[in-house]
């Protein structure tokens, strides 16, 4: 798991463009599983843009710090097909 939210940053900046499966909680026992494009990092936040035909919005936006509390939990899709969680 990652120190710092910077780290945590640096992670992501390197994904910009790749596919990526999204593990929220909800609340109340919820989970949300979402897949999109990870499309720009921002010093406090990161967007990702959602698969149109699955969500009824275009795109979704999650702080570093959701990451580092566990609250979301990020997926990333390799170019060979493969899938690997980013641990940070």
């Amino acid at each position: 798991m990652a120190k710092t939210l910077l780290e945590i940053k640096r992670e992501l900046d390197a994904n910009v463009g790749k596919r990526i499966t999204i593990k929220a909680n909800g609340g109340r026992r919820k989970t949300i599983e979402r897949s999109g494009f990870l499309e720009e990092t921002y010093p406090s936040v990161f967007i990702i843009k959602l698969d149109e035909d699955q969500n009824a919005f275009e795109r979704v936006s999650y702080s570093y710090t959701d990451i580092l509390t566990e609250t979301v939990e990020l997926m990333v899709c390799e170019d060979d097909g493969s899938v690997r969680e980013v641990k940070l």
